[in-house]
């Protein structure tokens, strides 16, 4: 494992839907006029008759994605994740997750999105998307993805492309330290388990997984023991991860870009309340709305939310101290 160097997920995202493109003639890229941004456009350059750009239409793209589909195509939608699903989920709904065609579940088109959470730049609190998860997780027969880095979102491109029936997958905008390294396998449903520790499980996604890993360090240095995991998967969760952590270490934090309310926190405690109850502390954005920051200031606003490793060693501590 590497934290030293950092990747670009849009990169590896390009990069992955072009060697899809190459190996299977029956997939598709839609865009909305930010083709460039999310540089799916690379996939246009090579494949132009299998590449489209709706323009400033996100409802549109998904209804298009959703054709296409029906027609037999699989069909990947990229834009940035305030506009889909934000503009847009009557259509992921209605177009994309509730028709079943014979006994399949939804359409298959993939929901490929970025600049999710609070660190995307000087946008301001009108683009950060910090509802999402909890949107798309409700909907039935859609999976939903958070990777950690780059290498996740290339080895996941190369899956969701493989597997029928609609998905959400989002990335960040900035880069990120490199956590897994190419060896590592990826399965849809299953968290992976990147420290071991038996007093205290911190339960990661997207950006805050090298977060947790920082704050396992820290609590290490005052002999705190902590268990990290990447769970990359959101919907469908890994239960049985998330039982056997409940029971060994007696206490779990979440970790998200995204607001406590419905987010990823909520979704491991569902699951740990239904199974093994033990001390659970959210950490994410606090109900509110976030605000602008000029790229060099991204950290003081994850910071203002709580989301640093500091903040997050602070939250194993207390938890800790509720365990029975």
């Amino acid at each position: 494992m590497s934290t030293e160097h950092l990747g670009d997920m849009r990169t590896e995202y390009s990069k992955a839907l072009v060697a899809v493109g190459e190996q299977d003639t029956n997939v598709v890229v839609l865009g909305a006029d930010t083709t460039d941004s999310l540089k799916t456009a690379n996939f246009g350059k090579k494949f132009p008759e299998r590449f489209f750009n709706v323009g400033i239409a996100e409802a549109n793209l998904v209804s298009v994605a959703a054709g296409l589909a029906y027609s037999g195509k699989t069909a990947f939608a990229s834009t940035y994740a305030i506009f889909l699903p934000g503009r847009c989920v009557d259509q992921i709904r209605n177009a994309i997750a509730y028709p079943s065609p014979g006994d399949k579940k939804g359409l298959n088109v993939k929901l490929v999105v970025s600049h999710g959470g609070l660190s995307v730049g000087a946008d301001g609190g009108s683009h950060q998307q910090i509802e999402d998860i909890a949107i798309m997780r409700v909907i039935p027969n859609m999976r939903v993805l958070v990777p950690a880095d780059s290498t996740t979102v290339s080895k996941l491109t190369w899956i969701i492309a493989q597997q029928y029936g609609p998905f959400y997958m989002r990335m960040a905008r900035s880069k990120t330290p490199i956590i897994h390294n190419d060896s590592q396998e990826f399965q849809i449903g299953k968290g992976i388990v990147l420290r071991d520790g038996s007093d205290c499980t911190i339960a990661a996604c997207g950006i805050t997984v090298k977060m947790a890993l920082d704050a396992s360090n820290i609590l290490q240095q005052d002999g705190i023991s902590c268990r990290v995991i990447d769970c990359f998967s959101i919907k469908p969760i890994d239960r049985d991860i998330l039982e056997k952590s409940a029971r060994e270490t007696g206490s779990i934090v979440t970790c998200e870009e995204h607001n406590i309310i419905g987010g990823f926190g909520s979704a491991v405690s569902e699951v740990v309340s239904e199974s093994y109850p033990v001390p659970i502390r959210r950490i994410g954005v606090q109900d509110k709305f976030g605000e602008s920051a000029r790229d060099n200031e991204i950290p003081q606003l994850l910071e203002k939310h709580g989301l640093t490793s500091i903040n997050i060693a602070k939250a194993v501590k207390e938890v800790r101290g509720k365990k029975q």
